[in-house]
């Protein structure tokens, strides 16, 4: 692999989870199939990082994805839990291990078969699971069942709202995920944090915390509005399960922390879904919003993919963590303005002084707070527009113009944008792939579909994170855990919730400004 072993292992665990996964395996199947084309430049992002190559027993090349992921019962439709690769029920029986899933009630509308195979490019409209978009081709150990012997009430199955943290955590008994781990260096998961997959998610951080110490990154993902079926509040369980239980157990156990949602906010009381002004997106619909989510993903994980010169995983969580500072926001500018005949210089201006980029971590409007750390990837420019092109003679309109690459361009903006902020950013030819079934959520005047798009994206260790922590702890105040009866079948107490309060309270002091 170029640039030495970093192999990574990716969790996915959860439904909503899935259609993010699903997404970006597909954005990388898609660049995959780029990076093939003889026109093609060498690829800039190294596949290897997220691929493994195998063989079947009847000598077949294989190149899957190192996943694993969980979900339940009900959400792989047509997909078979041992993948499509083999189409041969001996070979799939002698390869396929003993794996386990979560046999419980999703909620979901119930199944229909057909001999008629769905359509290679699904319509909105068929698509009700992730595995109705899926187009990776999975190897039969990526999907992982859990088989649970207790009786659970429908309303707080695994992966409802109103399950508790403890009924995930329960769910892995013994670590059950060992395929692929020997021959990994790093671990990312993809992880629920609204339902009891949070608890799921902790459980794994325990079981391969000597395996991956300082060597893991957590995405914790959380619906938008649609999850909350039009009420006004955010429910209870979700308030304990993400935004405290799952929150405070999932960064005590992983070197980095991210929550990834289009809501407003993580408090009771939610606000509208995040604007951006260039996409159309219903944030009732869970194809959308994952789709949004996967398309900053694919951007903030370019660092440690770089085929020349990645910043590791380690890397990346230790600049960003610093003085405990485990959580970290997300934002994202999705796509990228580039009018035609601008330079970079000319659209980094014309963004002004304020944020540049949407949040996605649902912590508030992020204006007025301090950015600590920051990794900005900026992606999709083509290097003739990275600088500007003035005729000899003329007087640049800023120092921005006087750059002579687009490196040092995107570093004197985030320079001036951020002075006392410690950034690492890279600037990378290769747009964001948004082929079908990829949904068209651009605004464009052009006839033909949108394929790939420019995209600024940023981690940041950010003030905000006090306020919002802080106004979680007062509204986990208000909650009387006893009312909830999944949090108490599984265990939780009083003394826990007052526990918890503790640790959410200290986290948010890491964050206060001036630190």
């Amino acid at each position: 692999m170029a640039g030495g072993a970093r192999e990574v292992l990716t969790l996915q665990l959860g439904h909503f989870a899935g259609f993010v996964g699903t997404h970006w395996w597909n954005q990388q199947d898609a660049a995959l199939g780029r990076a093939t084309d003889a026109k093609e430049p060498p690829g800039e992002l190294c596949p290897d990082v997220l691929y493994r190559t195998g063989r079947t027993l009847h000598g077949q090349e294989t190149y899957t994805p190192r996943l694993i992921l969980m979900d339940l019962k009900g959400s792989l439709s047509s997909l078979k839990e041992e993948g499509g690769l083999y189409r041969d029920k001996q070979l799939d029986a002698a390869i396929a291990w003993c794996v386990h899933f979560l046999y419980l009630s999703s909620g979901l509308p119930p199944l229909t078969t057909s001999a008629t195979p769905k359509p290679l490019i699904p319509t909105e409209g068929s698509i009700r699971v992730w595995s109705d978009f899926l187009r990776v081709h999975l190897h039969p150990r990526s999907i992982c069942m859990i088989r649970i012997t207790i009786t659970m009430r429908r309303d707080a199955s695994l992966g409802s709202v109103g399950s508790g943290f403890g009924q995930g955590e329960s769910v892995l008994k013994e670590p059950k995920l060992h395929f692929y781990v020997e021959e990994c260096d790093y671990l990312q998961i993809l992880c629920d944090l609204h339902d009891g997959f949070s608890g799921v998610g902790a459980k794994a951080q325990r079981c391969y915390k000597m395996k991956f110490r300082a060597r893991d990154i957590t995405w914790g993902l959380l619906p938008g509005p649609y999850h909350r079926g039009g009420e006004t509040r955010i429910p209870v369980g979700t308030l304990l399960n993400a935004d405290s239980f799952g929150l405070v157990h999932l960064t005590a156990h992983s070197s980095l922390v991210c929550p990834l949602s289009l809501d407003g906010s993580l408090g009771l009381r939610p606000e509208p879904p995040v604007n951006f002004p260039y996409l159309h997106y219903d944030a009732t619909l869970p194809f959308h919003c994952s789709a949004i989510l996967a398309t900053a993903l694919d951007t903030f994980t370019a660092p440690y993919r770089l085929c020349s010169s990645p910043v590791s995983m380690v890397q990346l969580a230790g600049m960003l963590s610093f003085c405990g500072k485990k959580v970290v926001t997300a934002g994202a500018t999705i796509p990228f303005p580039l009018a035609p005949g601008q330079s970079l210089p000319d659209s980094l201006l014309q963004l002004g002084g304020a944020t540049p980029w949407t949040p996605l971590s649902a912590c508030g409007d992020p204006s007025g707070t301090r950015c600590f750390a920051q990794s900005v990837v900026l992606r999709g420019i083509d290097r003739a527009c990275h600088t500007s092109q003035l005729t000899p003679g003329t007087p640049p309109p800023s120092s921005l113009h006087a750059c002579t690459t687009g490196e040092e361009v995107l570093a004197q903006y985030l320079q001036q944008q951020q002075p006392k902020v410690m950034s690492s950013s890279h600037l990378l030819l290769t747009p964001c792939r948004v082929v079908p079934p990829y949904p068209q959520l651009f605004s464009s005047h052009s006839p033909q579909a949108v394929e790939s798009i420019p995209v600024f994206g940023a981690l940041c260790s950010s003030s905000s994170l006090h306020r919002t922590l802080e106004a979680l702890a007062g509204d986990l105040t208000k909650v009387d855990v006893r009312r909830w009866a999944s949090f108490m079948d599984a265990g939780v107490e009083h003394d826990d919730v007052a526990e918890l309060l503790q640790e959410l309270r200290s986290l948010a002091q890491c964050y206060q400004d001036g630190d």
